[in-house]
């Protein structure tokens, strides 16, 4: 299973834009999940995130449970 794991300064600008590029109507790539990863613990912004496509959002430190639940998800 293919997934797309953005870490960003930045998770709207640069998960956004990764969101257009796979999401767009004529890419091959639609299907591949979205996951933006920042240190922003933003609620607006993880929000927007999630509302413009992203599958998750996770926050930087990544705990050991935080992949295993992404994992989880992935394949169910």
């Amino acid at each position: 299973m293919a997934c797309c794991l953005c870490a960003a300064v930045t998770a709207v600008d640069s998960g956004k834009r990764a969101l257009e590029l796979l999401g767009s109507e004529s890419s091959k790539l639609k299907k591949i999940p979205v996951v933006i990863m920042s240190s922003e613990n933003v609620p607006t912004r993880i929000s927007r995130c999630l509302e413009e496509g992203a599958e998750d959002f996770l926050l930087k430190p990544m705990r050991p449970s935080d992949v295993s639940r992404l994992f989880s998800r992935m394949l169910a």
